[in-house]
């Protein structure tokens, strides 16, 4: 139980940070979130891995690194952080939010940035955070925050920048229910970041093997 409420915990304040950031139209957004993702990574590392994302779990069950069982638990208690999370945001802001690309990205420029940016997250997840090679290293929680800083400044104006299917669906289920949002761009945010997981779990198998 103890995992399942860090995960929950952990996205919580991930898409609570989110939902305020963006609201409050903060300029160093992309910064923030990143940087509340590294301090929850480090609260909760040793407890749950600090997942707060499927798609990473997705990963490291993949990669053996989180059992089969597990799985569907992280992943709920998860979306139930990011719900709670944008129902907070909507009481503290009175507005609701969900990510949305660019109008001017294509559907498939949007797919690819959520696609790479959440393969890059979930890579050095695996590979700070998973791996034998850097096992009780202390800089685990800056490398997997400091991706999302990157993936956020760089393709959060094309895609949305979710890189985080909990982030996409979360806020976009309170949008639709509270505030009359569209679900229509929800999709990207479930394809691309669990295909963006998948690929980099076979590509950890390869640098595992090297």
């Amino acid at each position: 139980m103890s995992k399942y409420l860090t995960e929950f915990i952990g996205t919580m304040f991930l898409v609570l940070t989110i939902c305020l950031t963006v609201l409050g139209q903060s300029p160093m957004a992309p910064l923030a979130i990143g940087c509340s993702l590294m301090i929850m990574v480090y609260m909760g590392g040793h407890v749950s891995g600090g997942h707060y994302n499927p798609a990473v779990s997705l990963g490291a069950m993949l990669r053996g690194k989180l059992a089969a069982s597990e799985l569907v638990p992280y992943m709920v208690a998860q979306l139930l952080g990011a719900v709670v999370a944008s129902l907070l945001g909507y009481l503290i802001m009175g507005q609701t939010f969900a990510p949305a690309p660019s109008p001017t990205a294509s559907p498939v420029a949007a797919l690819l940035v959520e696609t790479l940016f959440t393969f890059a997250l979930v890579l050095v997840v695996l590979n700070s955070a998973c791996s034998e090679k850097t096992k009780g290293n202390s800089f685990y929680g800056l490398a997997i925050g400091f991706t999302i800083v990157v993936a956020a400044f760089a393709g959060g104006g094309v895609s949305g920048g979710a890189f985080n299917p909990a982030v996409g669906l979360g806020p976009t289920l309170v949008h639709g229910l509270m505030g009359g949002g569209s679900f229509a761009s929800v999709w990207l945010y479930l394809v691309g970041p669990f295909l963006g997981g998948a690929l980099a779990a076979a590509v950890f198998k390869v640098q595992e093997q090297g």
